[in-house]
């Protein structure tokens, strides 16, 4: 531990030497930073004796001399003076549009026309267009020698991205009042087949304008529907044709399920879901998979139950965690179940199914243990194979005896600082500090600590997943230190946060959350349900903390203090030892109860 100090010691002495032969350092924004956002942050340091101005104004600064003040951008270039005694520097910021330019003259928006790429629907399904042209225009399509109106979308609002909640600015807002306007239409047939490419019309002032679109439009034949099977090791399926829809319960390499709709690249499978195409590969058969049930066989390996699923076909699968629940949906499946084997188990209470739609039937595991520890699905085969995790082997005497932490620094190396301190001193350094701190005071408690890296290695966020899925701990941390988007405040945005996303690791997440803000006492940013790639596995109950926010100026000094980092690695393993314990008692204490029942 001793070794792991001095590294931080030295870091932050640098830091001040630096500091000394340039005086003012600005380490975001860089000169020339684009934007769309309505404010920015200047994130910095200078001696703490003197004053620093930014346009001639003072500006407040920490302690060490560190700064983080917002100013208000408008659109265009934005110029930043900064002076400290006879130093100055000359930042330019540009504040760019967040929606797209508006038309000139009777014109289409440039790529406002939608759909950009090849769209297919079922009969009966609308397919709708749009498109960005002057206001008081009249806009239409032509598809198939029919003319679709496409009305003025006048009271439309716009929803914010999902990083506006880091900022609480996530409320929906009016859309923009421009010289421009969205239009908006849709249709429907009945009858399959190709319709062709859409015309896009506009007329204004007398003037009438036409540009055709560049997504064809497909109306697919129900019985002859296209059928893929999933090439990706794992399928990610989304509630909607693009990354920024939700993320579904990912789909096992192997699946089959027929294709009911197209939006360029993304295809939609028959339960609802859709996914990229270059996840799949198409099948020569057009028959729609479909999959009876019968017997069904637990069995025990170490560490795990295996549940095996004897099918026809792969099909899709949908996962839901709850208290003491785990359900299993199989879709396109017709159940002739009447036998189950499943022994008195140690994670399994009991095992109920029904057929909640004709080609659905829902598996519900009522399980021993409140904590879920980890979960696994796979196809060998036609048959799908559920793996859940028994709970770890505890002692009394040294609760983590029989517990693999894996620890995550986050970043690594020049090509991956992550945040920078208004020193300019990166989170990928901090994260290492702490993490080593941390694994040295969880292994003094018994646990047995894994550590995706150890040096100062580039890891990208599948890496780091993948080392996960390989080693199957079980519990995994992601230590990182935060930062805000452009649109945050740096100066007044202080704390611990923390992330999750499968519900078996909600508990961990709240109660390391809560042990260190009380334990330090330390401001809260919160606890948020969050879609990161160190969030999603189920091998193991997966947590991200953010320990603070390496751009506030005050909260940067506690991050880099050696003696801060020492109580925060202790309270972290304590933290993770009192949630093992507790944990078991509530086990202990439902098993009890159930059994007085």
């Amino acid at each position: 531990m001793g070794g792991t100090t001095i590294v931080s010691t030295l870091v932050s002495t640098a830091s001040v030497a630096w500091a000394e032969e340039q005086p003012l350092f600005v380490a975001y924004p860089s000169n020339g930073h684009e934007t769309s956002a309505p404010q920015i942050f200047l994130i910095g340091t200078a001696p703490p004796e003197g004053e620093v101005t930014v346009n001639g104004q003072r500006i407040n600064r920490s302690p060490a001399g560190h700064f983080a003040p917002s100013f208000p951008l408008e659109f265009g270039e934005n110029v930043f003076t900064l002076q400290y005694q006879d130093q100055t520097l000359t930042l330019v910021v540009n504040r760019v549009a967040a929606e797209p330019p508006a038309p000139v003259g009777t014109a289409f928006g440039d790529g406002s026309l939608l759909p950009a790429a090849e769209v297919a629907r079922l009969p009966g399904e609308l397919v709708c267009f749009s498109a960005i042209a002057p206001a008081n225009a009249e806009v239409s399509v032509v598809l198939n020698q029919q003319t679709i109106p496409l009305s003025p979308q006048t009271d439309a609002v716009t929803l914010p991205p999902n990083s506006a909640v880091l900022t609480s600015q996530n409320q929906p807002i009016a859309a923009p009042t421009t010289i421009a306007t969205s239009y908006e239409g849709c249709t429907s047939t009945t009858q399959p087949g190709d319709l062709g490419t859409p015309l896009f019309q506009l007329t204004l002032n007398g003037e009438t304008v036409q540009e055709p679109g560049t997504g064809r439009v497909r109306i697919l034949s129900p019985s002859d529907l296209p059928v893929i099977e999933i090439t990706a090791e794992s399928g990610t399926t989304r509630t909607g044709p693009s990354t920024d829809h939700s993320r579904l319960t990912p789909l096992p390499q192997g699946t089959r399920a027929a294709v009911t709709g197209r939006d360029g690249d993304w295809l939609r499978l028959e339960y609802g879901a859709w996914i990229r195409q270059s996840d799949t590969q198409p099948l020569t058969t057009t028959v729609p998979p479909r999959s009876l049930i019968r017997s069904i066989r637990a069995t025990q390996t170490e560490g795990w139950t295996e549940i095996a699923f004897p099918l026809q076909v792969p099909v899709p699968i949908s996962v839901q965690q709850g208290d003491r629940t785990f359900t299993l949906t199989l879709h396109n499946t017709t159940a002739q179940t009447d036998t189950i084997l499943l022994n008195d188990d140690p994670i399994i209470e009991r095992l109920d199914w029904q057929q909640t739609t004709p080609e659905q039937v829902q598996y519900q595991f009522n399980l021993k243990s409140v904590q879920q520890w980890g979960y696994k699905l796979r196809y060998e085969g036609t048959t799908l194979v559920l793996s859940l995790r028994h709970p770890p082997e505890q002692s009394t005497r040294r609760p983590l005896a029989g517990v693999r932490v894996l620890l995550d620094p986050g970043h690594g190396s020049d090509a991956d600082l992550g945040a920078r301190g208004p020193t300019g001193y990166p989170e990928k350094d901090v994260t290492l500090v702490v993490s080593n701190l941390i694994r040295d005071r969880l292994i003094a408690r018994g646990a047995t600590v894994l550590m995706t890296r150890e040096g100062d290695i580039d890891l990208y966020p599948q890496d780091r997943v993948a080392l996960i899925d390989q080693l199957e701990p079980t519990i995994a941390l992601s230590i990182h230190y935060n930062a805000l988007p452009d649109a945050g405040d740096a100066e007044n945005t202080a704390g611990v946060g923390t992330f999750w996303y499968n519900t078996q690791t909600h508990s961990l997440a709240v109660f390391l959350h809560n042990y260190l803000v009380e334990t330090l006492d330390r401001p809260s940013y919160g606890v948020f349900w969050n879609n990161l790639a160190l969030t999603r596995p189920t091998v193991a109950p997966a947590v991200l903390l953010e320990l603070g926010f390496m751009i506030n100026p005050n909260e940067f000094e506690w991050i880099v203090d050696p003696s801060e980092q020492e109580k925060l690695a202790e309270a972290i393993a304590a933290g993770v030892e009192q949630w093992v314990i507790q944990t078991a008692a509530v086990d202990a204490s439902v098993n009890v109860s159930s059994g007085s029942e």
